[in-house]
């Protein structure tokens, strides 16, 4: 079987390499649907980290909530979300962020149709 990388320019694919290298930190951020783990979580984010066997890039990322290199770690952004929700950020935020855009910008882009790849 044939493994091959699939590259966009403008995007994170994510395959079955970064599932693999970001399983931890995945499962860090789908924890986070429970309101226990969200009340842990916020009491100690470093010793939550730790908890879920993150490498240390990997919480570096997340305490400081760098949306893109946690993407560039492995992570999926259904789970990027998670943890952007207890932040009180939004999926136009995020697609800002990723796209170097203000949240008002990637809005408007989506009500136009979004962008184009040309």
């Amino acid at each position: 079987m044939s493994t091959r990388t699939l590259h966009i320019t403008g995007t994170y694919v994510f395959d079955t390499a970064d599932n693999r290298r970001g399983r931890a930190l995945n499962r860090l951020c789908g924890s986070l649907k429970d309101a226990d783990n969200r009340v842990r979580f916020s009491a100690d984010e470093g010793a939550y980290c730790e908890a879920y066997g993150l490498t240390a890039e990997q919480r570096e990322a997340v305490l400081s909530r760098d949306w893109t290199r946690m993407l560039e770690l492995g992570r999926s952004i259904f789970y990027v979300f998670k943890l952007a929700v207890l932040d009180q950020k939004s999926m136009q935020y995020l697609g800002g962020v990723f796209t170097g855009m203000t949240t008002e910008e990637f809005t408007d882009a989506l009500k136009a149709g979004g962008r184009s790849f040309g």
